[in-house]
């Protein structure tokens, strides 16, 4: 089966999380993705996190599927060949800060000048216009800026920034939605577009309504910890075992079922427990009695009886559950994927099944510079050129 972006040539100029991550994901449903990094500054994610004999791990996630190859685009003789690069390619992704494409002579009009259906998606911290543009941005200045740290952590604690790279993952996630769409997009029109991205925004279109509560009420929504101003109960509870689950109950019928089953039943004659913020007003009542059941057994009793009833109910997983989870087995959540330094790599699969055009991870991260002279050749560069580049330091 053909790969959905099968002969969909994606170049990619970004560093860290949002770009290149955005990247893998076209990259693991069949793009030809090319990434470019400078010979002596290697992409800094390279390093980021746990390694093995040396070789961070972190890469290997991040870099699959892709070909690497090194470039200084600064040098006129770098921007020279990235000119050739994208002369038959689909797609760029960059995340330089505002203008400094231009000032090395390859900003957008100059690459549509050389190929006019070429996507060009930049991702920046603050957006490509306004009095913050030019100010270098990471996912963690998004999560404060957007909301998300403000009503995150205990309502007597600090506001709370993920552990994680969140903001940079939504914002890949929006990145390749946009590619896509622009893509598509070329069906119809003789030009490729030119994407702007701010990562302070798509985390914040995840946030739900809270500028609609504000616009027309005056509403600011509240640190409520694991707790929701929306329905009760809806927390993790803690087994007799020390193991934690989560429960919801976004429906009313859930929370009925829930209260029923923890004894709690006259609860549900309260006027107030027939809507989902009358029992967020009254979660100290509702997590009482649902955290006094559950603190009386294991979590495998817990689940079961929260199945026999028909309630929602998950396990607060750690990664060592998740891989050992026969859901997540069933689904190939986590896939086995060839690896040169280690035989082969256990990492999250591609994020959907797709019936005809399936996703797939070929390869992890491949080394700094790996494919350089590949797909310089490709090009057409001779020995001859590629080893004045080389004696230059443009490769």
């Amino acid at each position: 089966m053909i790969p959905a972006l099968n002969g969909i040539k994606v170049i990619e100029l970004a560093t860290l999380f949002a770009g290149p991550l955005a990247t893998a994901f076209l990259g693991d449903f069949g793009a030809d993705v090319v990434k470019v990094e400078h010979p002596r500054k290697p992409d800094p994610s390279r390093g980021h996190g746990p390694s093995r004999d040396g070789t961070g791990l972190w890469w290997k996630v991040l870099g699959r599927n892709k070909r690497t190859m090194t470039l200084d685009l600064s040098a006129p003789d770098g921007a020279a060949v990235l000119k050739r690069l994208i002369a038959d390619a689909d797609v760029v992704v960059e995340n330089f800060r505002p203008g400094t494409l231009e000032r090395w002579g390859i900003g957008p009009s100059v690459l549509h000048d050389i190929n006019p259906r070429l996507v060009i998606a930049r991702i920046t911290g603050f957006g490509q216009k306004g009095p913050y543009s030019a100010r270098p941005g990471f996912g963690t200045l998004a999560e404060a800026m957007s909301g998300f740290a403000a009503a995150t952590g205990e309502p007597d604690g600090p506001p709370t920034l993920p552990p994680f790279g969140l903001a940079d993952s939504v914002t890949a996630l929006a990145t390749a939605y946009a590619v896509s769409l622009a893509l598509l997009g070329r069906s119809h029109s003789t030009r490729g577009q030119v994407i702007d991205l701010a990562i302070i925004e798509p985390i914040m279109a995840m946030l739900g309504p809270q500028i609609t509560w504000f616009d027309q009420v005056g509403y600011v929504q509240p640190r409520q910890g694991n707790r929701s101003g929306n329905n009760a109960p809806r927390n993790t509870y803690r087994c007799v075992d020390g193991s934690w689950v989560a429960v919801s109950t976004s429906a009313l019928s859930i929370a009925e079922r829930v209260m029923t089953l923890v004894g709690r039943a006259d609860l549900m004659t309260e006027p107030w427990f027939a809507t989902g913020s009358g029992r967020a007003a009254h979660a100290d009542v509702l997590d009482d009695a649902v955290s006094a059941w559950i603190g009386k057994r294991s979590r495998a009793e817990v689940i079961a009886e929260f199945e026999k009833a028909q309630a929602a109910v998950a396990p607060v997983y750690d990664v060592r559950d998740v891989l050992a989870d026969p859901q997540f087995a069933a689904l190939e959540t986590a896939v086995s994927v060839p690896d040169e330094d280690f035989g082969s790599v256990r990492m999250q699969n591609v994020l959907f099944r797709m019936s005809d055009t399936p996703g797939q991870i070929k390869h992890t991260g491949r080394a700094h510079g790996q494919d350089t002279e590949a797909v310089l050749a490709e090009l057409g560069l001779t020995a001859e050129e590629l080893s004045a580049l080389r004696g230059k330091g443009v490769i």
